[in-house]
């Protein structure tokens, strides 16, 4: 038997916990690693040799034929590469359509909107940065976004779930864990439709 293509390094107090939902979601096997984060696994010169960065997720793609292997980092760009190598499973639209703008946007401002803006309010700087410094809104405006688009729903794209919602629903439920998500009455529908699907429980519930 083949090995699985991907190989996961993986804690599921990290952010490739939203990666290992989307590998659930995509259905195909895929193989663990554990990283132990309080013993510093991921700062040995064996993780470094994989991510110089010390960071999780990591994920080895050996190929479709196990014939080769390419290391991603980076939660997004992990996100992106694994729904394209299966777009059977329907959680990205294809190239070169309307809906793979939103699609990217989404994935996106994860990353580089509403992620910055939630480690700012849970980090406060000591001074205010310089005006136009920084290039992402603040946490209110970025989850204002969010809720304009799932509150109509049910999904980031309309009808369709997509990568989005796991990239998007897995910060959601870190705010939720933390605490910090105003109005949570008012996400409380999107975040239960990403509860009820059947490859949320069995990730999170691993």
């Amino acid at each position: 038997m083949a090995p699985a293509r991907f190989v996961l390094h993986h804690n599921p107090r990290s952010r490739s916990q939203r990666i290992r939902w989307l590998l659930e979601e995509i259905g195909e096997p895929y193989e663990i690693v554990a990283v132990d984060l309080e013993a510093g696994e991921h700062k040995r010169p064996a993780f470094l040799a994989l991510n110089p960065d010390g960071k999780l997720p990591t994920l080895i793609d050996r190929g479709p034929d196990g014939a080769s292997a390419v290391v991603v980092t980076e939660s997004s760009a992990i996100l992106l590469h694994v729904a394209d190598a299966y777009p059977e499973a329907g959680l990205a639209p294809l190239p070169g359509t309307l809906e793979r703008g939103r699609y990217l946007t989404w994935v996106c401002y994860a990353a580089a909107g509403l992620e910055p803006a939630l480690a700012d309010l849970v980090f406060p700087r000591a001074a205010p940065p310089p005006p136009m410094a920084i290039g992402w809104p603040t946490f209110d405006k970025a989850l204002a976004r969010v809720l304009a688009a799932v509150e109509p729903g049910p999904w980031l794209l309309g009808e369709t779930f997509s990568a989005a919602d796991v990239m998007v629903g897995a910060l959601l439920g870190w705010i939720v864990s933390w605490g910090k998500l105003p109005e949570p009455e008012r996400f409380a529908g999107y975040l239960g439709r990403l509860a009820a699907r059947p490859a949320y429980a069995r990730a999170y519930g691993a």
